[in-house]
């Protein structure tokens, strides 16, 4: 219905209004009159009065209608009233002043307050609440009203308090809340107003609370924030404010809670800032981008109760007089720059209950005094580098500490026994430190504990039984550690509330108890990577709740009584689970059809290396949330289920090495439209390639080699523009290559060698320019190699052989300066073998059974002919006049450049005579010219290189007695820019000891260097890899610790965590000391806040990629760790990832951990081991945990890989144990 508005009401209420004033003045005027007339009741006067009260009476009652109106109104705009409240309750029926959230004033018996907050009311606010005019309060919060705030409540001229707190209010927060002079508190949090802050609201002048949190405000914070001369509460957080904070907001004297969190606000605190805020109470400035010290002064905020600056960028210490703030409960600190010990006057905070420090560069040990804060409650100073032993009587003065982290820092000893007594602690985490020794049975007293969290430590011996007696316990994580035995009987039946359990990568024994099925709320198990055996539990089944299972890498065997994995059959009542792993134990037994029947959730399935049988149902479609499915290395047989087509989730599937999987690949392939990963090779598939495959546009990686496959390689392949790896080599594959194939422009591998490929070679093929390994050897190739190979500048491998070539080999490949790979063998190839460059490297074997060529001796191919006489008569004549040219131009161009030189000198001193003069790298500290560089190098002469990365040649140059390196980017390389600029960026500002040092740069358009620091002895792959190795044991982990140093750097101590993204041998470099340097930044990545980024392109080496960046592209400092794990590998066995024993079936990481624990000798470096040595079997368990240390940081799971500080720590701990052994 439409209803009146104030405005339309105005003149008749003013009249009315002075119309009783004047009433009421006669009245008192008259009487005396009246007094002496009462016994005249029905007097003319009082006739008139009675007719003047029932006109007034009437007026209010109008007055009162206007107050209804308007509140049915509002009732009228609501789509729903959830709980029935005004539906019911607001009627015509009763009065408006007996209705549920309203209140009437006393005297005028008009609505003053109106509360319908939390009542599940939703609609929209009408105009006539406009008409309330003695309204003094409106609460509307933790409702769905929706829409603006009409202006029409500007009217309310008597509102001191409006709250819509919790609605979805939008669009710009009204300026004519400045209209209401008597306005005290505005709270407008949690709802989606957008804009700015209008400067105009800062008139309400009389305003003590404004509260605008979690909404999407954006700009700065109006100067004229510092009108409000009586704010006591100011809430802007959660928006997307930036800029610098006004300086009139720090000289608001009455503030006492100041809340800015969760914006993008900068600039430095003022260092009074305290002095000018003297009642400060709450100090929330957290989430933004604050930088600069902690203001020594604090303690002047005498009254400061909650201090909360994490996830900023201050820097500096936390300062002593902290300690002085005697009122504050609650200190957030974490995520900052900070650096230093935590003061001892931290313990003077009687009154703190929470103190979060966490992830900055605090050292020192544990102050002694934070014991006596008996108060605390919170204690989190995880991700630091704080060190000692942990104190035992920490609980003693804390009886009421809830949580204790002490995760990621450099700790060390034993959990003092004492912990048992800390019975209030829910949550107990000390992972990734240095912990040794045996668990304390007395944790067990810890009847509270909630999460107990101690991966990836030291510790040793069994696992106490009454850990799984805390009947309260939530998640406990003892994930990398080296706990012995086996699991009680009776696990399952003390841990009612558990959930998460992670017991994986210790050395525990023995079968898995019936019992565990008891611990019903388990959803996360992870039991991979130990040593437990017997059949596969079928107890599992029984854990309804569970999402994740991990068993990887144990001894578990199916049931002896079928010869079918009927374990699957328990698993269909788990109805949630997600991600299944199996891999890497001997089940030895046939996938059943119930795999069909698995949770329809299931994303993830790895089953690889499990001697899994038969073939594989068809039920296998079923599983329609399944993402990855790896099967690899099994002995699974039949032909692939066209039902697989049914998976339109899969990303991956991997059948890899089955060796009897035979039939064709299944057309319905081609309906998985986000496969990305299809390993098939290495079985005995058949027939032809599907042509729909190449209408797979997510296909990244294709491997179908080793099989039988016919006919010709489909067209549409060569279309999959994003396709890395094509991999179809060892089939019966015939016609020709295509000129379509430079359309793979991103791919980095392709192998067609070994079957029948005839034609040329198409020129079109240089456009692959980021192909790092290309194969077309054992085919029916003929013709002549493209010049245009010279144009894949990245190619480091380059396959030819077994062909009909002819012709010469391209001068062009002298380019290839990452070619360290070539075989052209038995072809027909003639002419002269090419010198210079990466052909320098290469011995007679990459020339074999080519009759007409010729070069070098050390080929061992026949010298080429030298010219006729006749011709050589010929030669001469022209020589002698080419010759008398020259000399006369010289003697021409000498009288010009002498003229030159005279002027030039008289102007400046020469630059030769200064670099000649000056021996110090300081000569360089201006700008290095390309004539400096040119002369320090000879002109980039080959006899200067000193070897090529992924983006260019480093040369050793000469200034005056200097020696440095010059590192020449390759322009004409797709990226080279990027990785100067790169480089450039990390390297500039870096300061650390195990990192290449930048001494100066050259840049222009056409020319990229960076001069370096000479490395004295060349590359950690020359080492490792020459004929007689003489690196020690003790070198080797020497190397290691630096090579894990400098990425402790870049991960966690620079400004932004640094991803090198091409960790291997021959990016380390060694002084003269033996002391690596890591180099060749060009692939690097700077994270910024985030912790990983998408990556394109990958091109980082072989072998020493993570899966997750060469498979999805996926970049974080796991992928360093990963390649830092295979590099300690390569370290202690000296086999490379790509030597030619892992080319099919398996992997380094794969052979390795088939030897680990048990046959050690056999994948260990001969040269490290003494036979008649005395302490053999310690060095060599030294070696092994080594061993370990490495699988640990290449397992599939980014998430279950080390963090590198934490690796550097074992690794520095088992350097230790090393020196005892071998000096001893």
């Amino acid at each position: 219905m439409d209803l009146p508005l104030l405005s339309e009401k105005k003149p008749q209420l003013v009249v009315m209004g002075i119309y009783a004033l004047v009433l009421v003045h006669f009245l008192y005027s008259n009487i005396n009159t009246i007094m002496k007339r009462k016994n005249n009741f029905f007097s003319p006067l009082v006739v008139s009065i009675w007719h003047h009260f029932l006109i007034l009476s009437a007026t209010a009652e109008v007055n009162l209608k206007t107050d209804e109106a308007a509140l049915l109104a509002l009732k009228s705009y609501l789509t729903s009233d959830t709980y029935n409240i005004l539906t019911s309750n607001w009627t015509s029926t009763t009065s408006v002043c007996q209705w549920i959230g309203v209140t009437c004033g006393s005297r005028h018996q008009r609505v003053t307050a109106l509360d319908i907050s939390n009542m599940g009311l939703i609609g929209t606010i009408p105009p006539h609440l406009g008409n309330l005019s003695f309204l003094v309060s409106l609460d509307i919060s933790s409702n769905r009203f929706h829409g603006i705030l009409p202006q029409d409540l500007s009217n309310l001229h008597r509102l001191e308090f409006i709250n819509v707190t919790s609605n979805k209010f939008t669009g710009d927060i009204p300026s004519w809340f400045s209209l209401l002079p008597e306005l005290q508190h505005l709270h407008l949090a949690f709802n989606s107003f957008t804009g700015i802050i209008p400067p105009a609201i800062f008139n309400a002048s009389k305003l003590e609370s404004l509260v605008l949190g979690v909404n999407q405000l954006q700009g700065e914070i109006p100067n004229e924030i510092g009108n409000l001369q009586g704010l006591t509460w100011l809430s802007l957080g959660s928006n997307q404010l930036t800029g610098l904070v006004p300086l009139s907001l720090f000289n608001i004297s009455s503030l006492r809670r100041l809340v800015l969190t969760n914006n993008s606000l900068s600039g430095n605190l003022p260092v009074d800032i305290c002095s000018n805020l003297p009642e400060l109470m709450v100090l929330a400035l957290s989430n933004n981008e604050f930088d600069g010290q902690i203001p020594l002064d604090i303690d002047k905020c005498s009254n400061l109760q909650i201090l909360s600056l994490s996830f900023n960028r201050f820097t500096g210490v936390i300062p002593r007089k902290i300690g002085n703030l005697t009122m504050i409960s609650s200190l957030y600190l974490g995520r900052n720059d900070l650096e230093g010990e935590i003061p001892e006057e931290i313990g003077y905070l009687r009154n703190l209950e929470i103190l979060d420090v966490q992830n900055c560069s605090l050292s020192g040990p544990l102050p002694f005094s934070i014991s006596n804060i008996t108060s605390l409650r919170l204690l989190n100073l995880y991700g630091n580098k704080l060190s000692g032993s942990l104190p035992p009587d920490m609980c003693l003065n804390m009886p009421d500490l809830r949580a204790f982290d002490l995760g990621n820092n450099q700790f060390s000893g034993t959990i003092p026994k004492e912990f048992g007594n800390c019975t209030s602690l829910s949550d107990l985490f000390l992972r990734e430190n240095n912990l040794i020794g045996e668990l304390p049975m007395e944790i067990g007293n810890l009847f509270n504990l909630g999460r107990l969290d101690l991966h990836y430590n030291f510790l040793t011996g069994p696992i106490p039984s009454t850990i799984f007696n805390m009947s309260n316990i939530r998640g406990i994580s003892f994930l990398g550690n080296f706990f012995t035995g086996s699991l009680p009987a009776d696990i399952g039946l003390g841990l009612p509330n558990l959930e998460e359990l992670y017991l994986g990568y210790n050395n525990l024994t023995g079968s898995i108890p019936n019992s565990l099925s008891n611990a019903s709320n388990i959803f996360r198990l992870g039991i991979g990577y130990n040593n437990f055996s017997g059949p596969f539990p079928r107890s599992f089944g029984n854990l309804k709740r569970l999402e994740y299972l991990n068993v990887n890498d144990n001894h578990f065997t199916r049931e002896p009584s079928s010869p079918e994995l009927t374990f699957f059959d328990s698993l269909t009542n788990c109805r949630h689970l997600r991600q299944l792993w199996i891999g890497y134990n001997p089940l030895d037994g046939n996938l059943p059809a119930s795999v069909g029947n698995l949770s329809s959730s299931l994303d993830y399935v790895y089953a690889a290396y499990s001697e899994i049988r038969g073939s594989m149902p068809r039920e296998i479609g079923y599983l329609s949330g399944l993402s990855f499915l790896f099967l690899q290395g099994n002995y699974l047989s039949g032909f692939i289920p066209s039902s697989i087509g049914n998976l339109e989730n899969l990303q991956a599937l991997n059948l890899y090495g089955n060796k009897m999987i035979s039939g064709p690949i299944p057309e319905e392939l081609c309906n998985l439209k986000n496969l990305g990963f299809l390993s098939l090779g290495n079985n005995e598939i058949c027939c032809s390639i599907p042509a729909c495959l190449g209408n797979i546009k997510s296909l990244r990686y294709v491997y179908l080699d080793s099989n039988k496959l016919i006919f010709s390689i489909p067209p549409s392949l060569w279309n999959l523009n994003d396709l890395l790896h094509l991999d179809v080599s060892s089939n019966f594959l015939e016609s020709s290559l295509p000129p379509e194939i430079g359309n793979l422009k991103v791919a980095t591998l392709l192998n067609v060698s070994k079957n029948q490929i005839s034609g040329i070679i198409p020129s079109t093929i240089g456009a692959m320019q980021n192909m790092a390994e290309l194969s077309f050897a054992e085919n029916r190739l003929e013709g002549p190699i493209p010049e245009s190979l010279g144009n894949m500048v990245a190619l480091e491998s380059l396959d030819l052989s077994h062909n009909k070539l002819s012709g010469g080999i391209p001068k062009s490949l002298v380019g290839l300066s990452h070619l360290n790979y070539l075989n052209v063998s038995y072809n027909r190839l003639s002419g002269e073998i090419p010198t210079g460059g990466p052909f320098a490297n290469f011995s007679y074997d990459s020339f074999l059974s080519n009759e007409g060529l010729c070069g070098d001796a050390r080929l061992q191919t026949p010298a080429c002919r030298s010219n006729s006489p006749h011709r050589k008569r010929k030669k001469n004549v022209l020589l002698i006049v080419l010759i008398s040219l020259m000399a006369a131009s010289i003697i021409m161009l000498s009288v010009t450049l002498t003229i030159f030189l005279v002027i030039r000198c008289r102007k400046r001193k020469t630059i030769i005579a200064t670099h000649q003069a000056d021996s110090s790298p300081a000569t360089l500290h201006g700008r290095v010219s390309y004539h400096d560089l040119q002369q320090a190098t000879n002109g980039f002469s080959t006899s200067n290189l000193l070897g090529s990365g992924s983006y260019g040649s480093v040369y050793k140059a000469t200034f005056g007695s200097t020696i440095l390196a010059v590192k020449v980017f390759n322009l004409q390389t797709e990226g080279a820019f990027k990785s100067f600029d790169t480089e450039c960026e990390v390297l500039r500002n870096v300061r650390h000891r195990n990192l290449a040092k930048v001494i100066n740069s050259c840049s222009n358009v056409d020319f990229k260097a960076l001069v370096l620091e000479y490395m004295p002895n060349g590359n950690l792959d020359d080492w490792l890899h020459s004929e007689s190795c003489s690196l020690d044991i003790m070198q080797r982990v020497d190397i290691m610790i630096d090579v894990g140093s400098a990425l402790d750097y870049l991960h966690h101590d620079y400004f932004v965590p640094v991803v090198h993204c091409d960790l291997k041998p021959s990016n380390v470099l060694l002084d003269e000391d033996m002391v690596a340097h890591v180099s060749d930044f060009g692939l690097a990545k700077l994270l910024g806040v985030g912790e990983s980024i998408a990556q394109t392109k990958t091109l980082a080496t072989i072998g020493y990629i993570a899966p997750e960046f060469g498979l999805e592209g996926l970049v974080s400092t796991r992928c360093d760790i990963y390649s830092y794990g295979i590099m300690l590998m390569e370290m202690f066995t000296r086999k490379k990832p790509t030597d030619e024993q892992f080319a099919e079936n398996s992997s380094l990481r794969g052979w390795i951990r088939q030897s680990w624990p048990h046959a050690m000798d056999k994948i260990i470096d001969p040269e490290l081991m003494i036979p008649e040595e005395k302490n053999k079997t310690g060095k060599m368990q030294c070696l092994s945990s080594i061993m370990e240390l490495a699988l640990r940081c290449t397992t599939d799971m980014p998430e279950e890989r080390m963090n590198i500080k934490h690796v550097l720590a074992q690794l520095k701990t088992l350097r230790t144990m090393l020196e005892n052994v071998v000096m001893h």
